[in-house]
């Protein structure tokens, strides 16, 4: 398992696991980021990481993407 950070762009992966609070992994299950759902990392800009959810864009801070695991 390693953090969707870390995952190359355009690459199909399946989360494992979503980390953190359970405040954080609460958010983060409402945006979409819930275990076996796919997620592709479209691109890196200052600091955020912008993923491809539930065929939806979503930009989250490299802080939350880290927590997510794949």
């Amino acid at each position: 398992m390693i953090p969707v950070t870390f995952a190359k762009t355009g690459e199909h992966n399946l989360i494992k696991k979503v980390g953190g609070s359970s405040e954080t992994r609460q958010f983060l299950e409402n945006l979409g980021f819930v275990t076996g759902e796919s997620v592709t990392v479209v691109n890196e800009i200052s600091g955020n990481v912008i993923v491809n959810v539930k065929d939806t864009r979503i930009a989250v801070s490299k802080e939350m993407a880290a927590k997510i695991m794949v």
